[in-house]
Order: C-alpha cells, then structure tokens, then sequence
C-alpha cells in the first residue's frame, strides 16, 4: 500500500500548524518533525518520526544542522549511522534511515541502510539524477519500505511510479498547504484496486428460510452501481448494491449495505476475503463499483439479525455460483448496466455483475490449491 509522510520543518508553529492539520484532516498521520513533537502530538493521534528515542518511528541520518548532509567514511561499515540503525533494531525500535544522496558513495550507503532499517528515506536535489530505480532494484527483497523526500504533486507522482512499482512512499515537505491534499488524493487513486467483472447469468432464485442476516454500514457514502463483492463461494462473488436508492418502504441509507448470512465472504483490501460475521467497527472493507473499480471504507457497524434468505445462483462460462441474500424488496445485485435490481424482481435470465478469483482462501488469503466450494 502507497504512503506519504509530511514534514513541515522550517516554518513558524503557526503555519506547520495549519499543514500538520490539513495532513491530518486528508488522512495523513505520520508526521515528520525535530523541534514541535509535543505540539504536535496535542493535535491528533498521530505517529511521530523524530530523532529522539520517544518517537514513533527513530529517524537517523540527520546530522546536528538539521540539512541532512552526511560525512561518509571510506569504509561504508564504519558509518556511525549503520551503527545508530543496529543499535535502535537491537532495542526492537522502528527506524527510518534519512539519506541525502549527492554521490555513489551516498548511494551505497544507501543500500546498505535500507538492509537494516525499516524505513529509507532518500532525499534529492535534482531528482532528474537521483538512481531511485537502482536503489529500488537493489532492494526489492529486502522488508525495508523506500521513501522519497519530495516537495510536490509532480515530484510524488515520479517517486511513485518509478520502475512500475515505484517507491513505497513519499515523505512531502510541501511549500503550500494544496500540496498536501493533492498528494493526498494521489495516495488514494493508487491504493485503489480494479476487480474484473463479469456478467453472470441468473440460473436459480427461491426462497430458504430464516438465518442471521449481516448488515454492514459504512463511514462513507456509496453512490449508484457501488456495493461490496459478496458470496458464499469465494471463488466467485457477487456485487451486491448500497441502499444508496430511496423506496416507497424505507429512506436511503447510502452507507449501507445489507451483505448477506454470517457464513457469506466479503471482499477487504489487499484482495483478502473476510466472513461477514467476523467485521467490526474500525475494520477495513471494499466498496466496488460496476466497472471493477474501488475504495477503501471503514466499518462504522455490524448488524446481525434473523431474517428470510434467498438463494441467488448464477453461471459464467460454465461456473456456478450461490449466494444467500435477505429476501426483501431493498436488496439489490447490480445489473450488467449498472443499474440495482431488486432480489424480489430476479428472474431467470438477468444478467448481473460478478467477480470470480481462480485463487482458493487460506483464511482470507488467496493460494493456489485445488478446493471445490459447492
């Protein structure tokens, strides 16, 4: 999952205030900071990256000047901050390692940090010469997550995409406050993940009997053709709408969807399955769309309560899939044009939108391994 950190040093507390509470108020909680830390922390629950053995996250490489600039001796093991990194590790600390890199001898030590530390933090002056794609390479099998120190849009966009999978995050230290919500919304766009959807067709609906229904509303608003990907197989799922829609019976409750049994998946970030009777509030679940597209939302609450199921099967290219949905009028699948359909209006024949993972689920995570679901 892509990150950002901020850093707001070198500005009077009035005016770090106001970035550090517009980051908090975007969703960026790891803050960067060496002289406001207690001020800071009085703002909100925030993770502090500091240089002092109270932080959060330790963060060494930043000499005494505060410029980051590092005196590199010609053995790279002698480096007082490889040495600083170990010892913080051997006191089980989160560490993040700050490197300003201005030769190959900055470069080396780089990848030499980046086997230690948790964090790499790479700052550059002219990041049209800095070998981020070498470090990233060189690295790409280590646990440590790359940083790069940028101070715009622009420049996060690059560090994020760098060689496809780009570095992990970005540590912004922004000259204005807009900066900060646009690398925000740029955070999002890539955490989000694309399901490919298929158009199953309807083969069998009937009714049941009772079972413990779960009703899952959300802290954020779904808008028509979005719901969750739900099913009792977890090979196939089916994309059950939000009561985004208003009915003669009920108001519209947009943060909701009413999911199905307690036994039935639903898909979480990370393409993980969770059982609907497992989700409580603070946990993470996806919002979905007809085309494939998603958000991460927060579970604001879970409601388990008996209600008449019905079971919905459907077929694509020879597969069948089931799944057990409240047998009322404000239920909803989504049609092959996006548009909710009633589960008391389905017929034989209806087209509705699916996701099918040729992975079987070892307690919500896809493997490769034979299993039949029936």
């Amino acid at each position: 999952m892509k990150f950002a950190w901020v850093m707001a040093e070198g500005n009077v507390w009035d005016k770090k205030k106001q970035f550090i509470t517009t980051a908090l108020e975007s969703g960026v909680d790891h803050i960067v900071d060496f002289t406001d830390v207690d001020n800071i922390r009085r703002l909100g629950n925030v993770k502090m990256i500091s240089d002092t053995d109270g932080s959060d996250i330790v963060m060494v490489g930043r000499n005494s000047e505060g410029d980051g600039t590092l005196k590199i001796p010609d053995d790279l093991s002698e480096s007082k901050d490889l040495a600083a990194v170990k010892r913080l590790k051997r006191m089980d600390k989160k560490v993040s390692a700050y490197v300003e890199i201005t030769s190959k001898k900055h470069e080396q030590l780089a990848r030499i940090l980046g086997q230690y530390a948790d964090y790499l933090i790479l700052m550059g002056r002219d990041w049209k010469v800095i070998p981020l794609e070498n470090i990233i390479a060189d690295l790409q099998g280590e646990k440590v997550k790359i940083i790069a120190a940028v101070s715009d849009y622009d420049e996060a966009k690059v560090a994020l995409e760098t060689l496809e999978h780009g570095t992990d995050g970005v540590l912004l230290c922004p000259q204005e406050i807009s900066q900060i919500k646009k690398v925000a919304e740029l955070i999002g766009k890539l955490q989000s993940e694309s399901y490919q959807m298929k158009i199953a067709t309807i083969t069998r609906v009937e009714p049941v009997g009772i079972g413990d229904r779960v009703c899952v509303d959300t802290c954020s608003m779904m808008h028509l053709g979005e719901g969750m990907l739900v099913g009792s197989y977890s090979q196939g799922l089916f994309l059950v709408h939000s009561e985004s829609m208003e009915s003669e019976y009920v108001a519209s409750r947009p943060f909701r969807v009413n999911a199905g049994p307690v036994h039935a998946y639903v898909m979480t970030p990370g393409n993980k399955t969770k059982y609907l009777s497992e989700l409580e509030t603070g946990d993470e679940v996806l919002t979905v769309d007809q085309e494939g597209t998603t958000k991460i939302a927060i579970v604001g609450r879970v409601k388990i309560e008996k209600r008449p199921l019905m079971l919905v099967e459907a077929e694509y290219d020879g597969v069948i899939l089931r799944t057990l949905l409240q047998n009322a009028e404000t239920i909803r699948l989504v049609t092959e044009d996006g548009q909710p359909k009633s589960v008391a209006e389905l017929k034989l024949g209806d087209k509705v939108m699916v996701y099918l993972d040729p992975n079987a689920r070892h307690f919500g995570m896809a493997i490769k391994e034979s299993i039949i679901e029936k």
